[in-house]
């Protein structure tokens, strides 16, 4: 009786010992689960932008990642709407459009996902505007970008963006210079911002916008590519009614360019991780010197410019 008892006793403490294992290490799992698996220095990733920032965002992480071999950063680039949606995915860890967000917008985002929410303007850019080779209207007014948009211009000039949905230079033209009034039925829609120059290219009555950073850089070769393509027009200064421009580097950090835009990062991360990194350099010394190299306007530290 005594054998059978006690063979009793050692299977019933078998069994909660099993069980207070698989407590343990299931506590252990979530722990694991919820332990960061990046750093400042290794780990990977996943950020959205909109498309328009594509050359100067793609020549950051180029550089970021050059400094540090265990570091992964998989950017999507997407049209600006879907990045705002992207603020509320968690596996997003960032990111990058040409606006703010709310004090609302960024509650949400707190209140949904329970995460700490940074935003910081790193740079500043411009929406250009580029006509066909062949078409001599290349000098307008903000007027004359008005009429072209709505359909009311004297010439027939057909609208073309960088994008099938809502981008930061649709939501730009709707926001700053629409105000109120409805786009011509007539614009296109491109896939992407090099669409945008090949459709003009090919397209004399077309006038396309697209992000400056596409095309106002001298030094890189597929930029003074698509100028053989396209003819950059120029716009009327906002300080000199007689003097048109074209959104160079020296006439955007002098606001005098018409059509400007902010380069905006929105990180959302529990701990100092990759992501404070990758933010941290974009709008440092090295990041900083890189958005002016693209020919942008840093904002985070004062460079001379010639």
């Amino acid at each position: 009786m005594k054998t059978v008892l006690k063979n009793i006793h050692s299977g019933i403490f078998g069994i909660v010992l099993f069980c207070l294992l698989l407590v343990v290490a299931g506590c252990r799992s979530e722990e694991s689960a919820d332990q960061p698996k990046d750093t400042r220095d290794s780990g990977t990733i996943i950020i959205s932008a909109d498309e328009s920032f594509k050359p100067v965002i793609d020549s950051h992480i180029k550089v970021f990642e050059t400094d540090r071999p265990n570091v992964n950063i998989k950017v999507q680039y997407k049209p600006e709407a879907s990045c705002l949606e992207d603020l509320l995915v968690d596996s997003i860890r960032m990111v990058i459009i040409a606006r703010t967000i709310s004090p609302e917008e960024k509650q949400l985002v707190v209140d949904s996902l329970e995460v700490p929410v940074k935003q910081m303007i790193m740079a500043y850019d411009a929406v250009a505007v580029i006509v066909n080779p062949q078409q001599q209207e290349d000098k307008f007014t903000m007027e004359d970008i008005k009429q072209i948009l709505t359909g009311k211009f004297k010439k027939n000039l057909i609208p073309v963006f960088d994008g099938l949905r809502a981008t930061s230079t649709v939501n730009y033209i709707i926001d700053s210079v629409l105000r109120g009034d409805s786009l011509t039925n007539k614009a296109v829609a491109a896939n992407t911002s090099s669409e945008v120059v090949d459709y003009v290219a090919r397209t004399p009555e077309a006038i396309g916008f697209i992000g400056v950073s596409w095309i106002g850089n001298p030094e890189d070769p597929q930029q003074q590519s698509f100028l053989t393509k396209v003819k950059l027009a120029m716009l009327q200064s906002r300080d000199d009614k007689n003097d048109f421009i074209r959104p160079w580097q020296a006439n955007i950090y002098a606001a005098r360019y018409p059509m400007l835009r902010k380069l905006v990062y929105i990180l959302k991360e529990t701990h100092d991780g990759l992501g404070h990194a990758f933010g941290d350099f974009m709008t440092r010394q090295r990041g900083q010197l890189i958005f002016k190299r693209a020919y942008l306007l840093p904002s985070r530290m004062t460079f001379n410019i010639r």
